[in-house]
C-alpha cells in the first residue's frame, strides 16, 4: 500500500513537471474537455497531446470517458489531493524551521544592540 502511494506520487510529480500537462489540468479544473479542446491551445500534434494525456492517466490525474469517437477527459482530484497533502507536511516542516531561525536571528540582533 505504501509503495503504491509512493509510486503514485512519483507519477503525479512527473506529470506535473511538464507545463503543457499543467495547462491541460488547469483547463479541466473548470470542466470536462474533449481531446480536441485540450489540444486546441497548443501547437503540437494530436499524437503528442495523446501522449500527454496518457501520462496524466498513469498518474491518476485524469479519467477518460469514451463516448463513440469522442474522448472526454475529466480531472481526478484524488491524486492531486494526495500530492497536496504530501507537500503540506513539508510546508509545516519548513515553516517550523523558519520560525526557529527567525527567533535565533532576533536574539542575535538584540545582542548587537
Amino acid at each position: 500500500m505504501v509503495n503504491q502511494n509512493v509510486e503514485n506520487l512519483n507519477e503525479v510529480f512527473h506529470a506535473l513537471a511538464n507545463d503543457t500537462r499543467r495547462d491541460m489540468i488547469s483547463m479541466m479544473a473548470t470542466q470536462e474537455r474533449t481531446i480536441s479542446e485540450l489540444a486546441e491551445p497548443f501547437d503540437i500534434s494530436l499524437a503528442a497531446i495523446s501522449k500527454h494525456i496518457k501520462v496524466l492517466e498513469r498518474a491518476n490525474l485524469v479519467e477518460r470517458i469514451i463516448n463513440g469517437r469522442t474522448h472526454i477527459c475529466r480531472l481526478n482530484t484524488e491524486s492531486l489531493s494526495q500530492a497536496t497533502e504530501w507537500l503540506h507536511f513539508y510546508e509545516k516542516f519548513w515553516s517550523k524551521h523558519f520560525d526557529l531561525l527567525e527567533i535565533e536571528l532576533m536574539k542575535e540582533k538584540r545582542k548587537e544592540q
